[in-house]
């Protein structure tokens, strides 16, 4: 009980701030609209991910239509006839990242027959769904496409490759799992991780003391685990998913 008044109370607290400097930036306060883009900047993500269903980051497009729309939102926010702004940037945002959907997927035409009478501003009907699936399925194909090359460059510098790593993937499940494990334990500590950047090889004496399994293990396991360190150490979100089904 305690637990969600406080958090009603912060997200009142939130939403007033917002709408404050909100005022203060339509009024030609350059310094608040900048604040407010790069205080909202994981807003704007978030609500470009839940309509694209992927996650979104600052190089995508859908974040650029994002940030215009949530810029759009500051300008047009009125309070008199709408209650939140982050709510009303929502709704704003969500109806630009469709819009921009439909016309990347090229089906304008279709989008309109099928939307339903009732809900014309909701943006969820069937014509949403079938854009956004037939749209997400060609963006993440060409996304994984990149972060695969961007990978080979990655691993090149280790002298490893896609296709070694494959070859090199444990093939009992369990040493898998903790080869996973260490790789992990190392793109999580930062000594670790500069280790490996600087000298492009595992800190494997220290490594050693804090797991069980023996050094013999760990060498014959280390393309692997630097492969996997780096990735986990990456932005390459797609490829991540894309290992998971294929080596794990």
């Amino acid at each position: 009980m305690l637990l969600s008044t406080l958090s009603g109370r912060f997200e009142r607290k939130e939403k007033s701030n917002a709408e404050i400097t909100v005022l203060q930036a339509q009024g030609g306060d350059e310094q608040a609209l900048h604040d407010l883009l790069f205080s909202y900047s994981p807003f704007m993500k978030k609500t470009a991910s839940q309509v694209c269903k992927r996650f979104i980051d600052d190089h995508d497009d859908e974040y650029s239509v994002a940030l215009s729309a949530f810029n759009e939102a500051v300008q047009k926010y009125d309070k008199a006839n709408n209650a939140s702004f982050l709510t009303f940037a929502h709704m704003v945002i969500r109806r630009r990242i469709i819009d921009f959907i439909r016309k990347e997927s090229r089906m304008d035409e279709f989008s309109h027959d099928f939307m339903p009478a009732s809900e014309p501003e909701t943006h969820n009907g069937i014509a949403d769904q079938a854009a956004s699936l037939a749209y997400n399925t060609k963006q993440q194909d060409q996304k994984r496409r990149e972060e695969i090359a961007l990978y080979e460059e990655m691993l090149q510098e280790f002298s490893l490759s896609f296709q070694l790593l494959v070859k090199v993937s444990p093939v009992h499940q369990d040493a898998r799992n903790t080869s996973i494990q260490i790789a992990q334990m190392v793109a999580e500590t930062d000594e670790y991780k500069q280790y490996l950047m600087e000298k492009k090889k595992l800190p494997i004496k220290e490594i050693e003391k804090l797991v069980k399994v023996s050094r013999k293990t760990i060498e014959r396991n280390r393309k692997y685990i630097i492969a996997m360190a780096l990735l986990q150490m990456s932005d390459l979100y797609f490829l991540k998913d894309y290992l998971k089904g294929r080596l794990n």
